[in-house]
């Protein structure tokens, strides 16, 4: 029996949630959605008496996630006072260490949200994504060229972790020598940020990550150039629509989130490949079916496992349970995402499946605006990946595959491959 199943359901997702279990989580996640698609989890809230909740089924999942009448994202919208937050998160002071997290997209309500949204929005059109193929095409050559005569290479370092910072450093206006750096921080981040916990690293790594987009944008502003920092700071100067506060925030989490996730879709999607021959050969024997194959891999083990937790702004009920004002609600992505009364075989990983939707981006108004450009990194990566290297193989065995928990997912510390 999977260890992890062995605790109370309940218990065993708190260490899924906080990077403290290294198991398979999905035989956990098949046993909570059989529990029902709305379960209590043992979250302590302050001091107040609101109950913390796991939300399993993609039925439930979708409405927490798009119900801006039941559902917000800031807890302050509840309590104006409220510490759930800093509890969760790390403190949310006015610090560059915590601006990140506190005045970011993710962690505001409307009207804010929309405002913001609308603005950056401008730059992330799926036009705007698509025009960026021939340049990612470009990167993702460069990459493999480098690594095509040694017959091996370590997938994550090689490439899943350059091909998506390089894009999304390059698009927001980080000079090429500091994307090592912009990587580096990143990592720090990730790997430090689960459910309850606090990484003193973490803390510094997003304090020099303020820090260094201040200068960056302090630079910008004496000399624009063609970047999506330069397009913020002209929409910032026309009026009061967005302040410096907001500004560092939205740019943190788009250079944060912009390759993070990228990245391990590309390093889990290939192991998820090589770990189903058939549905590899199918991919290689025919590269249209790669768009599909990237929705399929988004839907069966996506890069994030919980969506940021929503709060319920008025007593209700969801999926057959008493939700009170105030209570904490986390979607769990992975699970509604292997929700069988939606996905036929949904333990199976099938790059033929026609996906209408899934939640591994997210739904409503908070859904990853990044979202068609990794679409577009993920399609080029495979394509590129499996047309220079078609013998693609593990050069360790499966069982020495190390894994590491960041953003409340795991993700693959290294993967080396022959080809």
């Amino acid at each position: 029996m999977n260890h992890s199943v062995e605790h109370k359901p309940e218990q065993a997702i708190l260490r899924v949630l906080s990077g403290k279990s290294s198991e398979d989580p999905f035989p956990l996640f098949a046993q909570l959605r059989d529990m029902g698609s709305v379960i209590p989890i043992p979250i302590p809230m302050g001091e107040s008496d609101n109950q913390a909740w796991i939300v399993t089924h993609l039925e439930e999942a979708m409405k927490v996630l798009k119900d801006q009448e039941h559902f917000c994202v800031d807890p302050k919208s509840i309590h104006k006072n409220s510490k759930i937050q800093d509890s969760l998160i790390g403190k949310t002071d006015s610090s560059s260490s915590s601006l990140f997290l506190s005045n970011s997209l993710n962690a505001i309500d409307e009207p804010d949200h929309k405002r913001l949204r609308t603005l950056v929005s401008k730059a992330f059109t799926p036009r705007y994504m698509e025009s960026l193929r021939p340049r990612v095409q470009k990167l993702a050559v460069e990459l493999l060229d480098k690594v095509q005569d040694q017959g091996e290479m370590d997938l994550v370092k090689d490439f899943a972790n350059p091909l998506p910072v390089n894009v999304i450093s390059d698009m927001i206006g980080v000079p090429k020598s500091d994307h090592p750096m912009i990587h580096e921080w990143s990592e720090g981040i990730a790997n430090g940020l689960g459910l309850g916990t606090s990484n003193p690293q973490t803390t510094e790594s997003l304090k020099e990550f303020g820090d260094y987009i201040k200068e960056l944008v302090a630079h910008k502003r004496k000399q624009p150039s063609d970047d999506l920092i330069s397009q913020l700071i002209a929409i910032e100067e026309e009026g009061d629509r967005l302040d410096e506060r907001e500004l560092i925030s939205m740019l943190q989490l788009l250079i944060f989130a912009g390759h993070e996730t990228t990245s391990t879709l590309i390093s889990t999607g290939t192991l998820m490949l090589l770990d189903h021959p058939d549905q590899l050969e199918m991919v290689k024997a025919n590269h249209s079916l790669i768009p599909a194959a990237v929705e399929e891999m988004l839907r069966f083990n996506g890069p994030s496992t919980i969506g940021g937790p929503r709060y319920a702004l008025k007593d209700h009920v969801l999926g057959g349970k008493q939700i009170k004002r105030g209570d904490m609600i986390f979607p769990l992505l992975k699970s509604a995402n292997r929700d069988g009364k939606h996905f036929a075989n949904s333990e199976e990983l099938d790059v033929t499946r026609n996906i209408k939707r899934h939640l591994a981006f997210g739904q409503g108004v908070h859904m990853c605006l990044g979202a068609p450009l990794a679409r577009v990194e993920g399609d080029i990566a495979f394509t590129t990946l499996l047309s220079r290297m078609p013998n693609l193989r593990l050069s360790i065995p499966r069982e020495d595959v190390k894994w590491k928990f960041k953003l409340a997912a795991q993700g693959l510390e290294s993967l080396p491959v022959s080809f």
